[in-house]
């Protein structure tokens, strides 16, 4: 089967700015069923190993897009390294929210896609961006949460707090690059005045679409309980747990190797068995 690969198309945002985004799919005559993937903090379309899911995604008869968040710290130029901090210090849900909105409007248009079979997969904190998302946009019918969080109030304690607000910014350090990636207290005035619509929780409960959660019993960065209670608050939805599992499913960044990682691999054979049964039910392979 040929895949095509449409890398970095730029997608315009007006309320926030131009991103990249990658698409990948099987040379075909037929609409395709439309995944839009939603990658995490510090997060990126071409971080380790997603290419390669994208690609196995592609090849079982799914159109297949990565995007960067428009404020996460890469450029149109340089799309593979934080390369714009005071962006990434900017960015906050109702921009990732907003992005969002932007890529599915830009892809649901395509002639190749399946407009009535929308999916959104989110890994980490792209899982609560995606359950949101699902809630408020009723052309998306289909949720996979990947090592997700069950809620965005994720912020320093109130002594931290209380120094953010008054420097104005606070520092996390990125393990991998050693950069001192900043964050703006507009981040935090951005949750505290979307509060209701940044509610994981209520949002999950409300989300009508075909759901399932998927997350790694070693998760070292969302403990699994927040998976547990993902699916506790949507009984409809299918809870898979993968064994010794961790954060990113055994990938990394770069990942030199051919294939995907064992774990990677798992999941994503779950995400098109799960799919399949939802979303192409008597169709005939090609």
């Amino acid at each position: 089967m040929n895949i095509i690969k449409n890398l970095n198309i730029k997608v315009s945002n007006p309320d926030t700015k131009d991103f990249l985004a990658d698409a990948y799919y099987p040379e075909t005559d037929r609409p395709l069923p439309l995944i839009i993937f939603v990658h995490g903090y510090k997060g990126y379309k071409d971080w380790g190993a997603w290419n390669l899911m994208a690609e196995k995604f592609a090849q079982a008869r799914f159109f297949f897009v990565t995007f960067n968040f428009s404020h996460n710290g890469t450029t149109i130029e340089d799309p593979h390294n934080f390369a714009d901090l005071n962006a990434f210090g900017n960015n906050n849900y109702s921009k990732e929210l907003s992005d969002l909105s932007a890529v599915v409007d830009y892809f649901i248009k395509d002639p190749k896609v399946d407009a009535q079979k929308v999916i959104l997969i989110g890994h980490s904190r792209g899982g609560g961006i995606s359950i949101i998302k699902t809630c408020e946009d009723e052309r998306i019918n289909g949720l996979i949460t990947l090592a997700s969080v069950d809620s965005l109030e994720r912020f320093p304690k109130k002594e931290a707090l209380e120094h953010w607000k008054k420097e104005g910014v606070y520092y996390v350090t990125n393990g991998r690059t050693k950069q001192e990636m900043p964050h703006f207290y507009q981040f935090y005035e951005d949750f505290e005045k979307n509060i209701h619509r940044f509610d994981v929780e209520r949002s999950m409960e409300m989300a009508m679409a075909h759901i399932l959660i998927i997350h790694g019993t070693d998760d070292e960065s969302v403990n699994v309980k927040n998976a547990e209670h993902l699916h506790i608050l949507n009984p409809n939805s299918e809870l898979f747990l993968i064994e010794n599992a961790d954060h990113t499913f055994g990938a990394k960044e770069p990942w030199t190797e051919e294939g995907l990682p064992e774990y990677l691999n798992i999941v994503t054979e779950k995400c098109i068995e799960f799919l399949n049964s939802k979303f192409l039910q008597g169709i005939k392979k090609e």
